[in-house]
């Protein structure tokens, strides 16, 4: 091995074990939360769901992609490398629907009671279980066609067009199902990313508009601390402008994948890293700017230091 393959093998390790220590460790969390009796929101079990969907995409790109740049790229077999594809799929198309509804629900709880969406702030927790398992069922469908593009590296199948994915080989029979497929897959995340991009700007204008309503109450306050309707602002637009820029890179990168048949190593291992950047950071910023985890956290110090009165 390079220096070069070696320093991309160790970030794809270390990108991999982040992720799965930050998506294991909101497992953790959730769990303790509900042995200890906390109540949870409604938005929590979209939470879960979306752990588990991180955690797909970085089993099946981060671990196979990590085995590959150490020099491991015939471990796979036919059935293996559809099976990786198709759950990888899955998992990154949950991903992005479950931080769409996550989005959508968070906009109707934070809305006014007197608003349009009063009766549906009312409604909304009973469906939050549907709404998920509905997401998972789409986007298995939508994932079906995948693993007939893929074949194992073992394979010397004679194809013009032919992607290769390090640990894997991405083939192309019929230029006329592609041209339907590459559309609709467009088209899937363009609505998501619009929706939760609107979900998460009618965020931003109702804690404005609730900060100009209580600003009177607050006049007269000299802290510099910012209002927790600015804090919620801020976060807010964090996660949308995350989301939006890795997903953005992201669909770049894999339009280059697929015009060019022979990709450089570069080009796989930038957008292989920009892949599972969401996946692994997410759970990170979620658990950072959730007030119960360092409520937890503090009720835990005092635990441990009984004595310690400050």
């Amino acid at each position: 091995m390079t220096t070069r393959d070696l320093t991309m093998a160790m970030i794809f390790f270390l990108q991999t074990t982040v992720g799965v220590l930050g998506n294991f460790s909101v497992f953790y969390y959730y769990l303790f939360l509900y042995l200890t009796g906390y109540k949870l929101r409604c938005t929590d079990l979209i939470l879960k769901y979306l752990t588990v969907a991180n955690l797909l995409v970085i089993f099946s790109k981060g671990i196979p992609q990590t085995m590959a740049s150490f020099g491991l790229t015939h471990f796979l077999d036919d059935f293996g490398c559809k099976l990786v594809f198709f759950v990888h799929r899955v998992g990154r198309d949950v991903t992005i629907g479950s931080t769409c509804l996550l989005a959508v629900f968070q906009v109707i709880m934070l809305s006014p009671g007197d608003s349009r969406w009063a009766q549906l702030k009312i409604k909304a927790p009973k469906y939050v279980g549907t709404s998920n398992i509905f997401c998972w069922v789409l986007n298995i469908v939508r994932s079906i066609v995948v693993p007939f593009h893929l074949i194992d590296k073992r394979n010397n199948i004679n194809i013009t067009k032919k992607i290769d994915h390090d640990y894997c080989y991405a083939i192309s029979y019929d230029k006329i199902a592609e041209s339907f497929y590459v559309p609709l897959l467009l088209s899937h995340d363009g609505f998501c990313l619009g929706l939760m991009l609107w979900a998460s700007g009618s965020m931003v204008f109702i804690l404005h508009s609730h900060k100009q309503r209580v600003q009177y109450i607050r006049r007269n306050n000299l802290s510099p601390r910012s209002s927790p309707e600015s804090r919620a602002t801020r976060r807010i637009l964090v996660l949308a402008c995350f989301f939006l820029s890795l997903w953005m890179l992201s669909s770049i990168f894999h339009m280059c994948l697929s015009v060019f048949n022979n990709s450089s190593l570069w080009l796989r291992n930038t957008s292989t890293l920009l892949t599972m950047c969401f996946p692994t950071l997410s759970p990170y910023i979620l658990m950072r700017h959730d007030p119960r985890v360092s409520t937890l956290y503090s009720a835990w110090i005092r635990k441990q230091n009984p004595l310690n009165l400050s």
